[in-house]
Protein backbone atom coordinates (compact mmCIF):
# COMPACT_ATOMS: atom_id res chain seq x y z
CA UNK A 1 0.00 0.00 0.00
CA UNK A 2 1.53 2.85 -1.52
CA UNK A 3 0.31 5.49 0.85
CA UNK A 4 1.37 2.97 4.22
CA UNK A 5 3.74 5.22 6.81
CA UNK A 6 5.87 3.89 9.65
CA UNK A 7 8.63 1.14 9.57
CA UNK A 8 8.25 -2.07 7.16
CA UNK A 9 7.48 -5.17 8.81
CA UNK A 10 8.31 -8.26 7.44
CA UNK A 11 7.56 -11.83 8.00
CA UNK A 12 10.10 -14.59 7.44
CA UNK A 13 8.81 -15.58 3.27
CA UNK A 14 6.37 -12.96 3.52
CA UNK A 15 5.29 -9.80 1.89
CA UNK A 16 6.48 -6.70 3.14
CA UNK A 17 2.93 -4.78 3.82
CA UNK A 18 4.07 -1.57 1.46
CA UNK A 19 4.48 -4.37 -1.37
CA UNK A 20 0.58 -5.21 -1.34
CA UNK A 21 -1.94 -3.90 -3.75
CA UNK A 22 -4.95 -5.28 -2.57
CA UNK A 23 -7.30 -5.21 0.26
CA UNK A 24 -7.37 -9.08 0.67
CA UNK A 25 -3.41 -9.30 0.39
CA UNK A 26 -3.05 -7.00 3.21
CA UNK A 27 -5.29 -8.57 5.76
CA UNK A 28 -2.95 -11.93 4.91
CA UNK A 29 -0.01 -9.91 5.35
CA UNK A 30 -1.74 -8.10 8.93
CA UNK A 31 -2.93 -11.88 9.74
CA UNK A 32 0.29 -13.85 9.23
CA UNK A 33 2.49 -11.16 10.52
CA UNK A 34 0.70 -10.49 13.99
CA UNK A 35 -2.39 -12.04 14.87
CA UNK A 36 -1.56 -15.40 14.17
CA UNK A 37 1.90 -15.56 16.41
CA UNK A 38 -0.22 -14.47 19.14
CA UNK A 39 -2.53 -17.57 18.66
CA UNK A 40 -0.74 -19.60 18.09
CA UNK A 41 1.42 -18.69 21.44
CA UNK A 42 -1.88 -18.39 23.70
CA UNK A 43 -3.79 -21.52 22.24
CA UNK A 44 -6.34 -19.71 20.43
CA UNK A 45 -7.78 -22.82 18.09
CA UNK A 46 -7.88 -24.95 21.29
CA UNK A 47 -10.79 -22.72 22.77
CA UNK A 48 -12.46 -20.82 19.35
CA UNK A 49 -11.76 -21.34 15.74
CA UNK A 50 -9.19 -22.39 13.98
CA UNK A 51 -6.29 -20.45 12.24
CA UNK A 52 -6.72 -18.92 9.18
CA UNK A 53 -5.35 -19.96 5.81
CA UNK A 54 -4.83 -17.75 2.42
CA UNK A 55 -7.52 -19.95 1.04
CA UNK A 56 -10.13 -18.40 3.41
CA UNK A 57 -8.64 -14.98 2.26
CA UNK A 58 -8.68 -16.00 -1.26
CA UNK A 59 -12.29 -17.87 -1.84
CA UNK A 60 -14.93 -15.97 -3.43
CA UNK A 61 -18.15 -14.67 -1.22
CA UNK A 62 -20.29 -18.21 0.42
CA UNK A 63 -23.64 -18.58 1.25
CA UNK A 64 -24.80 -21.00 3.77
CA UNK A 65 -28.22 -22.05 3.29
CA UNK A 66 -30.30 -23.82 6.62
CA UNK A 67 -33.29 -24.75 7.48
CA UNK A 68 -35.61 -27.25 8.70
CA UNK A 69 -36.57 -30.51 7.04
CA UNK A 70 -38.52 -29.79 3.36
CA UNK A 71 -38.26 -26.11 3.75
CA UNK A 72 -36.99 -25.78 0.00
CA UNK A 73 -33.19 -24.78 0.75
CA UNK A 74 -32.49 -27.32 -2.26
CA UNK A 75 -35.27 -25.65 -4.41
CA UNK A 76 -34.21 -22.24 -3.11
CA UNK A 77 -30.38 -23.02 -4.59
CA UNK A 78 -31.51 -24.78 -7.66
CA UNK A 79 -33.91 -21.69 -8.11
CA UNK A 80 -30.76 -19.28 -7.70
CA UNK A 81 -28.40 -21.26 -10.23
CA UNK A 82 -31.54 -22.14 -12.55
CA UNK A 83 -30.18 -25.39 -13.59
CA UNK A 84 -30.10 -28.91 -10.96
CA UNK A 85 -26.73 -29.67 -9.30
CA UNK A 86 -24.60 -33.20 -9.13
CA UNK A 87 -26.62 -35.37 -5.90
CA UNK A 88 -29.31 -32.91 -5.28
CA UNK A 89 -32.93 -34.57 -4.12
CA UNK A 90 -35.80 -32.95 -3.00
CA UNK A 91 -38.71 -34.66 -1.82
CA UNK A 92 -41.20 -33.74 1.32
CA UNK A 93 -39.09 -35.61 3.71
CA UNK A 94 -35.07 -35.13 4.79
CA UNK A 95 -33.70 -35.73 0.96
CA UNK A 96 -30.47 -33.97 1.30
CA UNK A 97 -28.52 -36.06 4.08
CA UNK A 98 -24.81 -34.34 2.96
CA UNK A 99 -23.37 -30.74 3.61
CA UNK A 100 -22.66 -29.85 0.06
CA UNK A 101 -20.36 -26.93 -1.64
CA UNK A 102 -21.38 -26.06 -5.00
CA UNK A 103 -18.64 -24.16 -6.53
CA UNK A 104 -17.73 -22.78 -9.89
CA UNK A 105 -15.55 -25.73 -12.26
CA UNK A 106 -15.37 -25.86 -15.74
CA UNK A 107 -16.14 -29.41 -15.77
CA UNK A 108 -19.38 -30.83 -13.53
CA UNK A 109 -17.77 -33.01 -10.60
CA UNK A 110 -18.03 -33.85 -7.10
CA UNK A 111 -15.18 -33.95 -5.03
CA UNK A 112 -15.98 -36.20 -1.19
CA UNK A 113 -14.87 -34.48 2.03
CA UNK A 114 -11.73 -36.33 3.19
CA UNK A 115 -10.11 -35.20 -0.25
CA UNK A 116 -11.27 -31.75 0.21
CA UNK A 117 -9.98 -31.26 3.33
CA UNK A 118 -6.14 -31.99 1.73
CA UNK A 119 -6.65 -29.37 -0.98
CA UNK A 120 -4.87 -26.10 0.30
CA UNK A 121 -6.83 -24.15 -2.81
CA UNK A 122 -10.49 -25.03 -0.95
CA UNK A 123 -11.37 -23.26 2.61
CA UNK A 124 -12.50 -26.66 4.17
CA UNK A 125 -8.93 -27.86 5.71
CA UNK A 126 -9.81 -26.84 8.86
CA UNK A 127 -12.67 -29.25 8.85
CA UNK A 128 -10.75 -32.60 9.43
CA UNK A 129 -11.38 -32.55 13.36
CA UNK A 130 -15.29 -33.10 13.33
CA UNK A 131 -14.49 -36.78 12.30
CA UNK A 132 -15.04 -39.36 9.14
CA UNK A 133 -18.27 -39.36 10.29
CA UNK A 134 -18.78 -36.20 9.07
CA UNK A 135 -16.46 -36.14 6.39
CA UNK A 136 -17.99 -38.91 4.78
CA UNK A 137 -21.31 -36.60 4.71
CA UNK A 138 -19.60 -33.40 3.24
CA UNK A 139 -18.72 -32.86 -0.64
CA UNK A 140 -18.46 -30.39 -2.67
CA UNK A 141 -19.89 -30.04 -6.18
CA UNK A 142 -18.46 -28.59 -9.57
CA UNK A 143 -20.63 -27.02 -11.84
CA UNK A 144 -20.08 -24.60 -14.92
CA UNK A 145 -22.50 -21.94 -13.80
CA UNK A 146 -22.95 -18.56 -14.23
CA UNK A 147 -23.65 -17.57 -10.83
CA UNK A 148 -20.82 -19.33 -9.50
CA UNK A 149 -18.41 -17.70 -10.86
CA UNK A 150 -19.15 -15.19 -7.97
CA UNK A 151 -20.39 -16.62 -5.12
CA UNK A 152 -20.30 -20.47 -3.84
CA UNK A 153 -23.14 -21.76 -2.18
CA UNK A 154 -23.47 -24.36 1.03
CA UNK A 155 -26.17 -26.71 1.18
CA UNK A 156 -26.68 -28.14 4.46
CA UNK A 157 -29.02 -31.21 5.87
CA UNK A 158 -32.33 -30.56 7.06
CA UNK A 159 -32.59 -29.49 10.55
CA UNK A 160 -34.37 -32.51 12.66
CA UNK A 161 -38.29 -31.81 13.71
CA UNK A 162 -39.35 -32.43 17.70
CA UNK A 163 -40.47 -35.99 16.37
CA UNK A 164 -36.87 -37.17 14.77
CA UNK A 165 -35.06 -35.11 17.48
CA UNK A 166 -33.91 -38.81 19.10
CA UNK A 167 -31.73 -39.80 15.75
CA UNK A 168 -28.15 -39.46 16.02
CA UNK A 169 -26.57 -37.75 13.36
CA UNK A 170 -23.19 -38.89 14.25
CA UNK A 171 -21.36 -35.70 14.47
CA UNK A 172 -21.69 -32.54 16.24
CA UNK A 173 -23.89 -30.36 13.59
CA UNK A 174 -24.39 -27.72 15.51
CA UNK A 175 -20.79 -26.81 15.76
CA UNK A 176 -20.22 -27.59 11.91
CA UNK A 177 -23.07 -25.22 11.25
CA UNK A 178 -20.97 -22.55 13.60
CA UNK A 179 -17.86 -23.12 11.57
CA UNK A 180 -19.66 -22.44 8.55
CA UNK A 181 -21.17 -19.16 10.07
CA UNK A 182 -18.03 -17.99 10.86
CA UNK A 183 -16.28 -18.34 7.16
CA UNK A 184 -19.42 -17.74 5.17
CA UNK A 185 -20.97 -13.63 3.88
CA UNK A 186 -24.34 -15.04 4.35
CA UNK A 187 -26.66 -17.33 6.23
CA UNK A 188 -29.63 -17.82 4.08
CA UNK A 189 -32.24 -18.92 7.56
CA UNK A 190 -35.31 -20.59 5.50
CA UNK A 191 -38.72 -20.61 6.90
CA UNK A 192 -41.97 -22.74 6.20
CA UNK A 193 -45.13 -21.10 5.67
CA UNK A 194 -46.68 -24.34 6.94
CA UNK A 195 -44.28 -25.49 9.34
CA UNK A 196 -43.00 -22.88 12.09
CA UNK A 197 -42.39 -25.41 14.98
CA UNK A 198 -39.09 -24.75 16.60
CA UNK A 199 -37.41 -28.03 17.44
CA UNK A 200 -34.42 -28.98 19.84
CA UNK A 201 -31.93 -28.97 16.86
CA UNK A 202 -33.02 -25.92 15.00
CA UNK A 203 -32.73 -23.81 18.63
CA UNK A 204 -29.49 -25.28 18.93
CA UNK A 205 -28.48 -24.09 15.47
CA UNK A 206 -29.45 -20.78 15.72
CA UNK A 207 -27.81 -20.35 19.14
CA UNK A 208 -24.54 -21.32 16.83
CA UNK A 209 -25.09 -18.94 14.56
CA UNK A 210 -24.97 -16.18 17.58
CA UNK A 211 -22.07 -13.83 16.91
CA UNK A 212 -23.00 -13.63 13.41
CA UNK A 213 -26.36 -11.97 13.03
CA UNK A 214 -25.20 -9.50 11.16
CA UNK A 215 -24.85 -11.94 8.28
CA UNK A 216 -27.92 -13.46 8.66
CA UNK A 217 -31.16 -13.17 6.38
CA UNK A 218 -34.56 -15.17 7.23
CA UNK A 219 -36.77 -16.31 4.50
CA UNK A 220 -40.50 -17.24 5.19
CA UNK A 221 -40.88 -19.84 2.06
CA UNK A 222 -43.93 -21.16 0.09
CA UNK A 223 -46.00 -17.70 1.33
CA UNK A 224 -48.03 -18.28 -1.60
CA UNK A 225 -49.51 -21.39 -0.29
CA UNK A 226 -51.72 -19.16 2.38
CA UNK A 227 -53.96 -16.63 1.49
CA UNK A 228 -53.29 -12.89 2.95
CA UNK A 229 -55.18 -13.12 5.91
CA UNK A 230 -53.23 -16.55 7.06
CA UNK A 231 -50.18 -15.19 5.65
CA UNK A 232 -50.34 -12.49 8.08
CA UNK A 233 -51.03 -14.81 10.95
CA UNK A 234 -48.22 -16.63 9.82
CA UNK A 235 -45.38 -13.94 9.67
CA UNK A 236 -46.80 -12.82 13.25
CA UNK A 237 -45.97 -16.37 14.77
CA UNK A 238 -42.99 -16.61 13.13
CA UNK A 239 -41.94 -13.31 14.49
CA UNK A 240 -42.53 -14.57 18.01
CA UNK A 241 -40.85 -17.90 17.90
CA UNK A 242 -37.70 -16.31 16.49
CA UNK A 243 -37.51 -13.68 19.27
CA UNK A 244 -37.75 -16.58 21.53
CA UNK A 245 -34.84 -17.91 20.32
CA UNK A 246 -32.20 -15.16 19.19
CA UNK A 247 -32.88 -13.27 22.18
CA UNK A 248 -31.72 -9.64 20.48
CA UNK A 249 -33.51 -6.96 21.32
CA UNK A 250 -33.36 -6.08 17.16
CA UNK A 251 -36.37 -7.24 14.97
CA UNK A 252 -34.46 -9.30 12.07
CA UNK A 253 -35.31 -8.62 8.54
CA UNK A 254 -38.01 -11.01 7.42
CA UNK A 255 -38.33 -12.17 3.67
CA UNK A 256 -41.38 -13.38 1.88
CA UNK A 257 -42.07 -15.46 -0.71
CA UNK A 258 -42.05 -18.11 -2.96
CA UNK A 259 -38.48 -19.41 -4.47
CA UNK A 260 -39.44 -21.61 -6.36
CA UNK A 261 -40.06 -21.28 -10.73
CA UNK A 262 -43.51 -23.02 -10.54
CA UNK A 263 -46.67 -21.59 -10.71
CA UNK A 264 -47.65 -19.23 -8.10
CA UNK A 265 -50.95 -21.07 -6.40
CA UNK A 266 -52.13 -17.87 -4.91
CA UNK A 267 -51.51 -14.62 -6.17
CA UNK A 268 -52.97 -12.06 -4.14
CA UNK A 269 -49.32 -11.11 -2.53
CA UNK A 270 -47.70 -11.27 -5.71
CA UNK A 271 -46.28 -7.76 -5.88
CA UNK A 272 -45.82 -8.39 -2.28
CA UNK A 273 -43.52 -11.68 -3.29
CA UNK A 274 -41.82 -9.67 -6.43
CA UNK A 275 -40.08 -6.27 -4.06
CA UNK A 276 -39.64 -8.94 -1.32
CA UNK A 277 -37.39 -11.47 -3.90
CA UNK A 278 -35.77 -8.52 -5.39
CA UNK A 279 -34.54 -6.92 -2.32
CA UNK A 280 -32.79 -10.38 -1.35
CA UNK A 281 -31.35 -10.86 -4.74
CA UNK A 282 -30.06 -6.76 -4.59
CA UNK A 283 -28.57 -8.08 -0.98
CA UNK A 284 -26.98 -11.24 -2.57
CA UNK A 285 -25.79 -9.84 -5.78
CA UNK A 286 -23.72 -7.23 -3.72
CA UNK A 287 -21.45 -9.91 -1.93
CA UNK A 288 -18.44 -9.65 -3.90
CA UNK A 289 -18.81 -5.91 -3.89
CA UNK A 290 -18.41 -6.45 -0.06
CA UNK A 291 -16.59 -9.06 0.53
CA UNK A 292 -13.24 -7.54 1.23
CA UNK A 293 -15.34 -5.34 4.24
CA UNK A 294 -16.81 -8.54 5.46
CA UNK A 295 -13.08 -10.04 5.74
CA UNK A 296 -11.88 -7.05 7.50
CA UNK A 297 -14.71 -7.02 9.76
CA UNK A 298 -14.14 -11.08 10.63
CA UNK A 299 -10.40 -9.99 11.36
CA UNK A 300 -11.23 -7.59 13.86
CA UNK A 301 -13.83 -9.10 15.26
CA UNK A 302 -10.88 -12.59 15.50
CA UNK A 303 -8.36 -9.69 16.62
CA UNK A 304 -10.76 -7.71 19.42
CA UNK A 305 -11.88 -11.34 21.55
CA UNK A 306 -10.04 -10.84 24.45
CA UNK A 307 -8.60 -14.19 24.94
CA UNK A 308 -5.18 -13.25 25.61
CA UNK A 309 -5.91 -11.40 28.74
CA UNK A 310 -7.95 -14.17 29.69
CA UNK A 311 -5.07 -16.94 29.23
CA UNK A 312 -2.55 -14.89 31.07
CA UNK A 313 -4.76 -14.32 33.83
CA UNK A 314 -5.31 -17.99 34.54
CA UNK A 315 -1.97 -18.36 34.23
CA UNK A 316 -1.26 -15.88 37.00
CA UNK A 317 -3.75 -17.69 39.24
CA UNK A 318 -2.62 -21.34 38.70
CA UNK A 319 -0.09 -22.28 41.65
CA UNK A 320 3.03 -23.89 40.45
CA UNK A 321 3.04 -27.59 41.38
CA UNK A 322 0.72 -28.09 44.28
CA UNK A 323 -3.32 -28.40 44.36
CA UNK A 324 -3.38 -27.77 40.52
CA UNK A 325 -6.61 -29.46 40.25
CA UNK A 326 -8.48 -28.03 42.97
CA UNK A 327 -7.37 -24.24 42.02
CA UNK A 328 -8.45 -25.14 37.79
CA UNK A 329 -11.95 -26.15 39.17
CA UNK A 330 -12.04 -23.21 41.36
CA UNK A 331 -11.17 -21.02 38.49
CA UNK A 332 -13.46 -22.10 35.70
CA UNK A 333 -16.22 -22.06 37.93
CA UNK A 334 -14.83 -18.25 39.18
CA UNK A 335 -14.59 -17.37 35.61
CA UNK A 336 -17.49 -14.71 35.22
CA UNK A 337 -15.40 -13.01 38.25
CA UNK A 338 -12.19 -13.36 36.48
CA UNK A 339 -14.02 -11.57 33.02
CA UNK A 340 -15.28 -8.37 35.31
CA UNK A 341 -11.82 -8.08 36.54
CA UNK A 342 -10.21 -8.20 33.47
CA UNK A 343 -12.53 -5.59 32.14
CA UNK A 344 -11.87 -3.61 34.93
CA UNK A 345 -8.47 -3.60 34.36
CA UNK A 346 -7.68 -3.70 31.02
CA UNK A 347 -11.46 -1.24 29.96
CA UNK A 348 -12.48 -4.07 27.73
CA UNK A 349 -15.73 -4.04 26.45
CA UNK A 350 -18.25 -7.09 27.98
CA UNK A 351 -18.74 -7.42 23.93
CA UNK A 352 -15.14 -8.43 23.32
CA UNK A 353 -15.39 -11.72 25.67
CA UNK A 354 -16.29 -15.48 24.56
CA UNK A 355 -19.43 -16.73 25.76
CA UNK A 356 -18.23 -17.58 29.43
CA UNK A 357 -19.97 -20.90 29.44
CA UNK A 358 -18.43 -22.51 26.26
CA UNK A 359 -15.22 -21.00 27.73
CA UNK A 360 -15.24 -23.05 30.52
CA UNK A 361 -16.50 -26.43 29.33
CA UNK A 362 -13.47 -25.49 26.47
CA UNK A 363 -11.06 -25.29 30.20
CA UNK A 364 -12.99 -28.08 31.87
CA UNK A 365 -10.46 -30.82 28.91
CA UNK A 366 -7.89 -27.88 29.07
CA UNK A 367 -3.82 -28.85 30.57
CA UNK A 368 -3.62 -25.52 31.98
CA UNK A 369 -0.10 -25.10 30.63
CA UNK A 370 -0.59 -21.90 29.85
CA UNK A 371 1.87 -19.45 28.75
CA UNK A 372 2.42 -15.70 30.36
CA UNK A 373 1.62 -12.16 29.20
CA UNK A 374 3.84 -11.33 26.04
CA UNK A 375 4.19 -7.37 26.00
CA UNK A 376 5.60 -7.42 22.34
CA UNK A 377 2.83 -9.86 21.06
CA UNK A 378 -0.09 -7.39 22.82
CA UNK A 379 2.00 -4.33 20.87
CA UNK A 380 1.63 -5.83 17.48
CA UNK A 381 -2.19 -6.66 18.74
CA UNK A 382 -2.53 -2.80 19.01
CA UNK A 383 -0.71 -1.35 16.38
CA UNK A 384 -2.76 -3.72 13.98
CA UNK A 385 -6.43 -2.47 15.56
CA UNK A 386 -5.36 1.41 15.67
CA UNK A 387 -3.12 1.56 12.96
CA UNK A 388 -2.85 -0.65 10.21
CA UNK A 389 -6.39 -1.41 9.51
CA UNK A 390 -7.58 2.56 9.56
CA UNK A 391 -4.69 2.71 6.56
CA UNK A 392 -6.52 -0.12 4.83
CA UNK A 393 -9.81 1.89 4.54
CA UNK A 394 -8.68 4.36 1.92
CA UNK A 395 -7.41 1.44 -0.21
CA UNK A 396 -10.91 -0.66 0.72
CA UNK A 397 -12.98 2.41 -0.91
CA UNK A 398 -10.55 2.64 -4.03
CA UNK A 399 -11.30 -0.76 -4.83
CA UNK A 400 -14.69 -0.55 -4.17
CA UNK A 401 -15.32 2.43 -6.69
CA UNK A 402 -12.57 1.09 -9.39
CA UNK A 403 -14.92 -2.32 -9.37
CA UNK A 404 -18.41 -1.25 -8.27
CA UNK A 405 -19.50 -2.43 -12.08
CA UNK A 406 -17.56 -5.66 -12.36
CA UNK A 407 -18.36 -7.41 -8.91
CA UNK A 408 -22.00 -8.30 -9.09
CA UNK A 409 -23.35 -11.54 -9.49
CA UNK A 410 -24.17 -12.15 -12.95
CA UNK A 411 -26.64 -14.95 -14.52
CA UNK A 412 -29.56 -16.72 -13.39
CA UNK A 413 -32.01 -14.87 -11.90
CA UNK A 414 -29.64 -11.61 -11.77
CA UNK A 415 -30.84 -10.58 -15.20
CA UNK A 416 -31.18 -6.85 -13.92
CA UNK A 417 -32.25 -4.61 -16.93
CA UNK A 418 -32.81 -7.61 -19.32
CA UNK A 419 -35.65 -8.58 -17.50
CA UNK A 420 -37.50 -6.52 -20.15
CA UNK A 421 -41.02 -5.41 -18.57
CA UNK A 422 -40.65 -7.81 -15.59
CA UNK A 423 -38.12 -5.70 -14.27
CA UNK A 424 -39.57 -3.79 -11.20
CA UNK A 425 -40.07 0.07 -11.56
CA UNK A 426 -39.42 0.27 -15.28
CA UNK A 427 -41.94 -1.99 -17.45
CA UNK A 428 -40.48 -0.44 -20.97
CA UNK A 429 -37.09 -1.19 -20.66
CA UNK A 430 -35.61 -1.20 -24.13
CA UNK A 431 -31.95 -2.23 -24.83
CA UNK A 432 -29.40 -2.55 -27.92
CA UNK A 433 -28.24 -6.25 -29.36
CA UNK A 434 -25.74 -8.30 -27.38
CA UNK A 435 -24.64 -10.64 -30.54
CA UNK A 436 -26.07 -12.72 -33.54
CA UNK A 437 -28.08 -15.97 -32.90
CA UNK A 438 -26.54 -19.39 -34.81
CA UNK A 439 -27.55 -19.75 -38.21
CA UNK A 440 -29.69 -23.07 -38.93
CA UNK A 441 -31.06 -22.91 -42.29
CA UNK A 442 -32.78 -26.48 -43.20
CA UNK A 443 -33.90 -26.97 -39.51
CA UNK A 444 -38.04 -26.67 -39.22
CA UNK A 445 -38.98 -24.43 -36.29
CA UNK A 446 -40.38 -26.52 -33.29
CA UNK A 447 -42.73 -23.62 -32.69
CA UNK A 448 -44.44 -23.93 -36.19
CA UNK A 449 -47.41 -26.48 -35.41
CA UNK A 450 -48.74 -24.22 -32.71
CA UNK A 451 -47.73 -20.37 -34.50
CA UNK A 452 -51.48 -20.29 -35.25
CA UNK A 453 -52.51 -20.31 -31.77
CA UNK A 454 -50.44 -17.75 -30.64
CA UNK A 455 -50.96 -15.83 -33.92
CA UNK A 456 -54.72 -15.64 -32.53
CA UNK A 457 -53.65 -14.32 -28.97
CA UNK A 458 -51.07 -12.32 -30.50
CA UNK A 459 -53.76 -10.21 -33.15
CA UNK A 460 -56.26 -10.17 -30.26
CA UNK A 461 -53.44 -7.77 -27.92
CA UNK A 462 -53.39 -5.13 -30.96
CA UNK A 463 -50.66 -5.20 -32.16
CA UNK A 464 -48.96 -1.78 -33.10
CA UNK A 465 -46.94 -2.22 -36.53
CA UNK A 466 -46.63 -5.64 -36.66
CA UNK A 467 -45.51 -5.50 -32.80
CA UNK A 468 -46.35 -5.92 -28.95
CA UNK A 469 -45.18 -3.37 -26.44
CA UNK A 470 -43.90 -4.74 -23.05
CA UNK A 471 -46.92 -3.58 -21.33
CA UNK A 472 -49.31 -5.63 -23.61
CA UNK A 473 -47.40 -8.65 -23.26
CA UNK A 474 -47.09 -8.81 -19.83
CA UNK A 475 -50.55 -8.95 -18.66
CA UNK A 476 -51.04 -11.97 -20.84
CA UNK A 477 -47.45 -13.57 -19.74
CA UNK A 478 -48.40 -12.78 -15.87
CA UNK A 479 -51.90 -15.22 -16.49
CA UNK A 480 -49.97 -18.11 -16.24
CA UNK A 481 -48.96 -17.23 -12.52
CA UNK A 482 -45.07 -17.94 -13.29
CA UNK A 483 -42.88 -16.27 -10.65
CA UNK A 484 -41.55 -12.70 -12.43
CA UNK A 485 -37.85 -14.23 -12.34
CA UNK A 486 -39.30 -16.81 -15.10
CA UNK A 487 -41.12 -14.48 -16.69
CA UNK A 488 -38.00 -12.42 -17.49
CA UNK A 489 -36.03 -15.24 -18.35
CA UNK A 490 -38.47 -16.25 -21.15
CA UNK A 491 -38.71 -12.61 -22.52
CA UNK A 492 -34.94 -12.57 -22.77
CA UNK A 493 -34.92 -15.53 -24.64
CA UNK A 494 -38.01 -14.58 -27.03
CA UNK A 495 -36.92 -10.83 -27.70
CA UNK A 496 -34.30 -12.32 -29.91
CA UNK A 497 -33.35 -9.15 -31.76
CA UNK A 498 -33.85 -7.36 -29.01
CA UNK A 499 -35.54 -4.11 -29.65
CA UNK A 500 -37.88 -4.40 -26.25
CA UNK A 501 -41.06 -5.68 -28.71
CA UNK A 502 -41.94 -8.90 -29.83
CA UNK A 503 -43.69 -9.66 -33.47
CA UNK A 504 -45.74 -12.67 -33.92
CA UNK A 505 -42.60 -15.08 -34.19
CA UNK A 506 -41.65 -13.89 -31.39
CA UNK A 507 -44.47 -13.81 -29.06
CA UNK A 508 -45.13 -17.55 -30.28
CA UNK A 509 -41.84 -18.20 -28.93
CA UNK A 510 -42.63 -17.23 -25.76
CA UNK A 511 -45.70 -18.63 -25.39
CA UNK A 512 -43.82 -21.81 -26.35
CA UNK A 513 -41.20 -21.35 -23.63
CA UNK A 514 -44.36 -20.96 -21.24
CA UNK A 515 -45.84 -24.36 -22.41
CA UNK A 516 -42.36 -25.76 -21.55
CA UNK A 517 -41.90 -24.46 -18.46
CA UNK A 518 -45.47 -25.02 -17.21
CA UNK A 519 -44.57 -28.77 -18.53
CA UNK A 520 -41.68 -28.78 -15.64
CA UNK A 521 -38.72 -28.70 -17.53
CA UNK A 522 -35.92 -26.07 -17.20
CA UNK A 523 -35.14 -23.14 -19.76
CA UNK A 524 -32.32 -22.78 -21.84
CA UNK A 525 -29.30 -20.35 -21.04
CA UNK A 526 -29.43 -19.21 -24.48
CA UNK A 527 -31.62 -19.75 -26.88
CA UNK A 528 -30.92 -23.29 -29.06
CA UNK A 529 -30.26 -22.34 -32.31
CA UNK A 530 -33.90 -24.53 -33.52
CA UNK A 531 -35.97 -22.78 -31.34
CA UNK A 532 -34.38 -19.32 -33.44
CA UNK A 533 -37.10 -17.68 -35.28
CA UNK A 534 -36.99 -18.04 -39.01
CA UNK A 535 -36.56 -14.33 -40.01
CA UNK A 536 -34.30 -13.89 -37.33
CA UNK A 537 -31.61 -16.46 -38.22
Amino acid sequence: IGSMAGKEMKNRGGKCLKEVHTVTEALKTLYRQKLLPLEKYYDFSDFHSSSLEDADFDNKPMILVVGQCSTGKTTFIRYLLEQEYPGSRIGPEPTTDSFTAIMHGEIEGIIHGNALTVDPNKPFRKLSPFGTTFLNRFQCVHLPNRVLESISIIDTPGILSVAKRKMSRGYDFPAVIRWFAEHVDRIILLCDAHKLEISDEFSHTIMALRGNEDKLRVVLNKADMVDSQELMRVYGALMWSLGKVFCTPEVLRVYIGSFWSSPMRMTDNRKLFEQEEEDLFADIQNLPRNSALRKLNDLVKRARLAHTYIISSLKEEMPLVFCREKKKRDLIYDLPIIYSRIQQRSQISPGDFPDCAKMQERLMSHDFKFKALKPKLLAGLDELLNTDIAKLMPLLRQEEEETADRLLVQGGPFLGSQRGPFIVGNPFNHYGSNGESDHVSDEEWVVSKDKPKYDEIFYNLSPHEGKLSGSKVKGWMMSTHLPSSVLGRIWKLADVDRDGMLDDEEFALAGHLIEVKLDGFGLPHELPAQLVPPSKR
